[in-house]
């Protein structure tokens, strides 16, 4: 018989040696992965709800409740809607503010000196030409009400590149033109701190004005408004010169009291004549609180390059205008004012 003998199996490893020798085997093993998991079981976190979401589920329970026929006192003996907390972005409310009743007379003889527009006189050829730019004035100011600007479109700054270009002659026309309008009133501020003379070409009394409440929280605007015998125009002084100017039409008060004269109002257009814009800082600083800006430029005077430093200064304004003031030559030969004297 042919001898068979015995195969050997191969030699295990020092891995599997130690498995039969401990007794591991089976538990050695990993673990067989099912083909189906289970889905997570995610934890929710209990939010705590605001007052506001509170009430507002209060009252919807409290309607259901009513609607399917049950009592109240299921939802609890407390339980009532609340008021729901007003928003802490809500615009503020501005009363109309009123003006003293005191009346001030203009004196012809200062408006004819400074050849302002005598407001009861005949119709001339300078109240023809500013009937013409407050129209311009009156359609841009509803121009930016209907944009949604109508926080500042009330407000028109009058200002020159340098002294002595007539923005304060022009502002003043601008004023006595517009105060004839039936459907608004105009308050003239004169914003030309350093050197103030409104109450001088009108012949009004001074007084405590626009930075005087600027500077004291004790002091009311409305109570440094002058009322004249022109129906329709109130002027509001410059006030005390104080070396703080800029800074004090920089705060916060400033928005404050020009947000309480004209918000409550729409028909009141205020009018700034305001200090020349190369020679002092506040012209550049009342832009920003401005719908349209008036640069008055004298036709004999004001060069090119002052202008437009000007114009830069008071970019901040969304609308500039230009006032061509001194101007003795026409083109089409228009004359204004003389039609109205001739006769039929």
């Amino acid at each position: 018989m042919t001898e068979h003998s015995k195969i050997q199996p191969p030699e295990k490893s020092l891995i599997e040696r130690a498995e039969d020798f401990f007794g591991l085997g089976e538990a050695a093993r990993p673990a067989p992965v099912p083909r189906d998991l289970a889905a997570p079981v995610n934890r929710r976190i209990k939010r705590r709800q605001s007052r506001k979401t509170q009430s507002l589920d209060t009252e919807q329970s409290l309607a259901r409740a009513i609607a399917r026929g049950m009592p109240p006192k299921e939802f609890g003996e407390h339980s009532a809607p609340a008021t729901v907390e007003a928003s802490a972005d809500a615009e503020p409310a501005y009363e109309d503010v009123h003006f003293p009743g005191e009346i001030h007379e203009l004196d012809p003889e200062c408006l004819a000196r400074h050849g302002l527009i005598q407001p009861d006189g005949p119709i001339t050829a300078l109240l023809e030409e500013f009937r013409i730019v407050k129209r311009q004035v009156l359609a841009s100011v509803r121009k930016a009400r209907e944009g949604g600007n109508g926080k500042l479109a009330q407000r028109v700054l009058v200002c020159s590149p340098l002294p002595g270009e007539g923005k304060s002659y022009c502002a003043a026309n601008l004023a006595l033109a517009m105060a004839a309008e039936k459907d608004s009133e105009v308050l003239l501020v004169d914003a030309d701190f350093a050197k103030p003379s409104i109450l001088s070409m009108l012949g009004l009394p001074r007084g405590p004005g626009f930075m005087d409440v600027l500077a004291r929280d004790d002091i009311k605007v409305e109570d440094c408004v002058l009322a004249t015998d022109v129906a329709g125009l109130h002027v509001l002084p410059a006030g005390n010169h104080t070396t703080s100017d800029s800074e004090y039409l920089t705060s916060a008060r400033t928005a404050d009291v020009l947000d309480r004269l004209t918000r409550a109002n729409p028909n009141r257009i205020v009018i700034f004549d305001s200090s020349p814009a190369l020679a002092a800082s506040p012209a550049a600083e009342l832009a920003n609180h401005v719908g349209q800006a008036i640069v008055v430029a004298r036709a004999d005077r004001t060069g090119q390059s002052a202008l437009e430093d000007a114009l830069t200064l008071l970019s901040s304004c969304p609308d500039l205008k230009l006032l061509l003031n001194a101007a003795h030559f026409s083109p089409s030969g228009r004359r204004f004012g003389v039609y109205y004297g001739q006769e039929a």
